[in-house]
């Protein structure tokens, strides 16, 4: 991805906040020479070696799953808040431009199944229903369901070998320009608001 230097995200803690927060990525590798990508929810975990991972699945219908073999090399795109921005929030007057986050991760694919893939299941479960008012936990779904679905699904786990994040939010503007571009932007919808909530959070003028 290309990334100018003072919009590159180093911080990894950050990123992995960004990853777990953002999580319902795209995976993308290649088929027969062409591009083939799949939206899917994807779990920022540690192996057995401690090695970062991602962990996922996609449906046996899914002609993706050809592509997905041990071995495989595969990149996910994880899309965070963006918004426009209109030269005339600066000081002085500019080219129109986008703010956004986003995240590249490169790694090696490595097929999941058995217990394992039902035990990744039970915690990808877990993890989006923690936050609701009455959780459901795997064992609440009937067997011959979950059965159904289990057998149409590819698990697989992702070994993380590169990360690339670039996070553009007007550090290249005066500080004057960058506040005021944060206040058009809490006027806006909710994806402009999270735009200039991580904007507060990185006001690295001159970077």
């Amino acid at each position: 991805m290309y990334i100018p230097r003072r919009y590159d995200e180093k911080d990894k803690d950050r990123i992995f906040s960004f990853i777990k927060e953002n999580s319902f990525g795209i995976l993308i590798s290649i088929r027969d020479g062409l591009p083939i990508g799949t939206h899917i929810p994807l779990l920022l975990e540690k192996d057995e070696a401690g090695h970062d991972i991602l962990m996922g699945h996609i449906s046996k219908g899914n002609e993706q799953k050809y592509t997905l073999t041990d071995g495989a090399k595969v990149l996910v795109i994880f899309a965070g808040p963006h918004a426009y921005i209109s030269p005339r929030w600066y000081t002085e007057m500019n080219v129109p431009t986008w703010n956004y986050i986003s995240v590249h991760v490169y790694g090696t694919v490595k097929i999941v199944g058995g217990e394992a893939l039902r035990a990744a299941l039970t915690r990808l479960i877990d993890n989006y229903e923690q936050s609701l008012p009455h959780p459901v936990r795997l064992e609440e779904i009937p067997e011959k369901t979950f059965n159904d679905d289990f057998r149409g699904i590819v698990g697989f786990s992702i070994t993380i070998e590169d990360i690339q994040a670039a996070y553009k939010l007007s550090q290249n503007r005066d500080e004057i320009s960058h506040q005021q571009v944060i206040d058009e932007l809490d006027k806006g919808d909710d994806a402009a608001k999270a735009v200039a909530s991580e904007m507060k959070k990185k006001a690295n003028f001159g970077e």
